[in-house]
This record gives structure tokens, C-alpha cells and sequence, in this order.
């Protein structure tokens, strides 16, 4: 309650952390250990919560769930089971053609097209496409470009910036966040929940059963599972790659030395809120593994999946400098 009962205050009151002697119904709420007095409202997701009573009182809206994939092929899926998977073809993140009884009752499907980025076998995402009826949007080289297959028919996409991130609104309650380089956040409506499939999951609220094949079998193999999710038989095979810092040792010292930001006090507001352990060693591996340029690029869009999830918690960390991962001032604006 961070207030607490003491002899030295009147009957019916307590004494707060600052020594004063208030009434219960006085006392603070706290959220990512900031106080807030009763009355006042933040933002938990899509949701508004107002302290009264020592307590957060919150609205119940169904919040979109997000599925993210960045750098050198690191996933987590809508029930959020993370997962880091090296295939160079193009994969199914996520349509609802799933099962016999749907395969031709689906109205959408996201596909990422993987590129080697590294000497060490690592795969970067180079292209996301998105098949909604007559349309087909692509996401690549920074830019968005929309191919109209077929006559009629309203363009289900709206496109707008945000920041650094390229937003596509469309019309079935989909959402992506595209960095106009490796990473990708789709966040997909509740109406969804158990009616989807792909490497982005089920959406079931059950992370154990996401490894589901396109055969619809669950499987407990990462490569098994991702590589039945192959848009094309002519791709081989994924096989796991060696670790990067072992093949680029020379790289590993430094990888740590930069990654160490995640878990330093920069992001100490967040840790007790999103687990920052995976996002520093995903980091490192990432470092470690991008050889054939583009550091930074790698370094900093792993910094920036963990300042993300953060952000999806509303614990916004202003974490990059002019000598770290700068952004021009067109993109503050």
C-alpha cells in the first residue's frame, strides 16, 4: 500500500513514505515504481487505469497482441514464446488459411523473405509482403509499394509514419510497425485468438503449442516447425548455424561491450516489467554475427526490439545519444 499504520497518527489515518499522516483512501498507487496520487489515470496497453483507494482501477478492452521478429532472425509470437531460427527463403509469419476445413476461407497471410546478412549463416529479414484480397503490399529496401492483382475492390491498407517505424492500419484488425530495415511487429485483434498459424503462432494464449507445423501437427523441434513454413519446396532445408561469437571471436568482446546497455541502468525502469536477459544475448549474437558491414545497424536495432517491448508496456526509455544509434532530427519530428 506504501502507506503504513504508526502510533504517532490520529485513529483512522496512516502515515505515508514521506512521514505525513493521511487519510488510507489518500495513499498512492504505484506503477513501474513511480507513485501516483488518487485520481490520476495512465495508459497500461490499450487500457486507462485511475488510482482510487490504494488501488488501479482499469478498463477491460481486449488488447491486439503483438508477434516481432528483428536482426538475425529472433521471433516471439503472439502468445509469446521466443524463438531464433537462420532460414534463407521466404516463411508464412502469420495467415488464417489454417487447417483443410479453412484453407480457402482465409483473408489474409504476411510473408518475410530472409537474406543472409552475416559470413556466419545468420538471416536477416529483406522483405515483408502482405496478401489481403485483390492486393498485395511490399515492404522493402525502406520502401512500401501496393500491387493491385486483380480489378475491384477497396485497398484494405493505410499507410502512415510514426516515428521510425513505417505503420500499416488495415481493415480485418491488423496492425504492422515496420523499421524499414529488419524488424516487424504485427499486432492482430483479439477476433483472431486460435484462428491463425504460421511462425508468428496460434494466438491460443498457450505459448507450449505454438511450434505448430502447417500440417497442424505440434511439434517441440524449432527447425521442424519453421521450415514447414516454407512458401516454397525449392528452398532447402534450414540446419542450425553455429554460433556467431564462436565463428567471430575476434567480434565478442565488443558485442558485449556495446549489448551491456540492455541490462545497465539506462533501462533499469523496465527490467522488472520485460525480462532484459534474451534481448542481451540476443544482441550479442547479433553483433557479433552482422561481419560484412552494417554494425551499428545490427547493434542498434537489437537495442531498439528491447526499447520497444518497453514501449508496448508504456515505459518509454530515451536510450539513444549523437554517439549512440543517433536518429536524424526528421525522424524526432
Amino acid at each position: 500500500t506504501h502507506c503504513v499504520s504508526g502510533c504517532v497518527c490520529p485513529h483512522n489515518q496512516v502515515l505515508d513514505a514521506k512521514g505525513r499522516c493521511i487519510a488510507p483512501e489518500d495513499c498512492p498507487c504505484v506503477h513501474n515504481e513511480n507513485f501516483y496520487s488518487p485520481g490520476e489515470s495512465i495508459r497500461v496497453g490499450c487500457n486507462n487505469c485511475t488510482c482510487r483507494n490504494r488501488k488501479w482501477h482499469c478498463s477491460e478492452e481486449p488488447c491486439l497482441e503483438t508477434c516481432s521478429v528483428y536482426g538475425d532472425g529472433h521471433y516471439t509470437t503472439f502468445d509469446g514464446k521466443r524463438f531464433d531460427f537462420e532460414g534463407d527463403c521466404e516463411y508464412v509469419l502469420v495467415q488464417n488459411y489454417c487447417g483443410q476445413q479453412h484453407m480457402n476461407q482465409g483473408t489474409f497471410r504476411v510473408i518475410t523473405e530472409n537474406i543472409p546478412c552475416g559470413t556466419t549463416g545468420t538471416t536477416c529479414s529483406k522483405s515483408i509482403k502482405v496478401f489481403m484480397g485483390n492486393y498485395e503490399l511490399v515492404l522493402s529496401d525502406g520502401q512500401s509499394d501496393v500491387i493491385q492483382r486483380a480489378p475491384g475492390g477497396k485497398m484494405p491498407f493505410q499507410i502512415r509514419s510514426m516515428g521510425i517505424y513505417l505503420v500499416v492500419d488495415t481493415t480485418v484488425g491488423m496492425i504492422l510497425m515496420w523499421d524499414k530495415k529488419t524488424s516487424i511487429f504485427i499486432k492482430l485483434s483479439p477476433s483472431f485468438q486460435g484462428h491463425v498459424c504460421g511462425l508468428c503462432g496460434n494466438y491460443d494464449g498457450n505459448g507450449n503449442n505454438d511450434f505448430t507445423t502447417r500440417s497442424q501437427s505440434v511439434v517441440g523441434n524449432v527447425l521442424e516447425f519453421a521450415n514447414s513454413w516454407k512458401v516454397s519446396s525449392n528452398c532447402p532445408n534450414a540446419n542450425r548455424t553455429e554460433d556467431p561469437c564462436t565463428a567471430n571471436p575476434y567480434r565478442k568482446a565488443w558485442a558485449q561491450k556495446q549489448c551491456s546497455i540492455i541490462t545497465s541502468e539506462v533501462f533499469a525502469k523496465c527490467h522488472s516489467q520485460v525480462e532484459p536477459n534474451e534481448y542481451y544475448q540476443a544482441c550479442v549474437d547479433d553483433a557479433c554475427a552482422c561481419d560484412t558491414g552494417g554494425d551499428c545497424e545490427c547493434f542498434c536495432t537489437a537495442v531498439a526490439a528491447y526499447a520497444q517491448a518497453c514501449n508496448e508496456l508504456d515505459i518509454c526509455i530515451s536510450w539513444r545519444t549523437p554517439s549512440i544509434c543517433p536518429l536524424f532530427c526528421d525522424y524526432y519530428n
